[in-house]
Parts: structure tokens; C-alpha cells; sequence
């Protein structure tokens, strides 16, 4: 059934390969000794790059949105990938960029030495494999078994409602609002969006698609 409703409604694989021309090019700047750059949904695809790394304290990460989206940076838990980590009496709630396109998301690191774990709250593409990690063990609770985690909830993700985006943030802070990427502009942006777009769409609708049709998503 996967491979008829590829065939009938010409969707692809929800997080397909990157070519190696594309990975070469990532839209936001090379990552530094002070920071560290991750690309949302590059190429289209729904996941981040670079999806789990270290760093250490006080390290700047910023997250570079792309013009088709849109998506979002969103921390939450080990334990509840696709569910923001809310404040619970006195433990402070997590940093949410809320759904962006063409903007750029900074945290800074406060605690490296535990992890951080972060998804997109767009309809869906949590549980098609859209999450992160930061300083994630290297055994036990791993980067890779939080993508485990969030694939196995698939379409049964919750959708919830954008509230805009929340300062803050446990071992990593977000101290101002999604800005301008300055990367989102040129005839590079422009010419790669609709393409990107189409992606997206594509990838979501094979989702609900795969939704109705009872399909586990690999």
C-alpha cells in the first residue's frame, strides 16, 4: 500500500537523502569555535543539520529558518519528544521560536552537561523524524533513540496551536525573538522556496495519507 500511494500520488520518502550538492550548500553560515549553525528543513527535507552535536557552555547556537515552512525549534523532554516542555512549578519552561519562515533562532548554552532535545511543532513532522538533540549521552537515552521515540508516536502526534515564540529554557536560553535571516534573501532563496515548499506539502500530505491508510512510517 506505501508504494501505490507513492505511485498514485507521485509522494516521495517524507525525509528523503540529500544529495551531496545540496549538503555542501547549507543556507545558514558555517558553524565556529563560539557557535554553532543548524539549517531547518534544508532542501526540504523535514530534519535539522546538523541534528545532534555537543556543545559547550556559553556556545551560541542559531537556527536558520528557511523561506518554505513553516516550522519551528521547540524544546522538550527525553521522555515526551513531540510535547513542549511547559514550566511546572518552580522549573522554568522550555524556549520555543514558534512557527517561523525566513528568521533566525539563538540559544546559548547554560548547562552542558545535560541534554537538550528539541523538535518542530508543525502539524506532524515531529513524529516523521523532525527533532534534535544537544550534548545527548552516548549511550541509553541517545540522540538516535530520541528520533526512535519521536517516530514511533508517527500520526498520533498532537497538533497544537502556535502562541507565538517563548524566551527562556532549561541547560540552553533564548534571550530575544526570532529575527531577519539575512540568508533568506537573493536569488539563491528565491529560486530554491517553491521547490522546498513543494516538498513540504508533498511530506505532509503523504503523512495524512499514510495517516488513513493505517502506514507506519518507517
Amino acid at each position: 500500500l506505501p508504494v501505490l500511494v507513492k505511485a498514485q500520488y507521485g509522494y516521495g520518502d517524507p525525509n528523503p537523502v540529500a544529495s551531496s550538492s545540496s549538503a555542501a550548500a547549507p543556507s545558514a553560515s558555517t558553524s565556529s569555535s563560539s557557535g554553532v549553525n543548524v539549517d531547518v528543513a534544508p532542501g526540504g527535507q523535514l530534519t535539522f543539520n546538523p541534528a545532534n552535536f555537543n556543545a559547550s557552555n556559553g556556545t551560541v547556537v542559531t537556527f536558520t529558518f528557511p523561506s518554505a515552512g513553516p516550522h519551528s525549534v521547540t524544546q522538550s523532554t527525553f521522555a515526551n519528544p513531540c510535547t513542549y516542555l511547559a514550566a511546572a512549578g518552580s522549573s522554568p519552561g522550555g524556549f520555543d521560536s514558534g512557527l517561523q519562515e525566513s528568521k533566525q533562532f539563538s540559544i546559548k548554552i547554560t548547562n552542558d552537561q545535560e541534554p537538550i532535545w528539541f523538535y518542530c511543532k508543525a502539524a506532524i513532522h515531529c513524529g516523521l523524524g523532525m527533532v534534535g538533540s544537544i550534548n545527548a549521552p552516548s549511550s541509553g537515552n541517545t540522540g538516535a533513540a530520541f528520533l526512535a521515540a519521536a517516530k514511533a508516536i508517527g500520526s498520533n502526534e498532537k497538533t497544537v496551536s502556535d502562541n507565538g515564540p517563548v524566551t527562556g529554557g532549561v541547560n540552553a536560553v533564548a534571550t530575544t525573538t526570532p529575527s531577519a535571516s539575512s540568508s533568506s534573501s537573493g536569488s539563491k532563496a528565491s529560486s530554491t522556496s517553491k521547490s522546498d515548499a513543494g516538498r513540504i506539502v508533498a511530506n505532509s500530505i503523504f503523512a495524512l495519507l499514510a495517516a488513513a491508510f493505517g502506514i507506519t512510517l518507517a
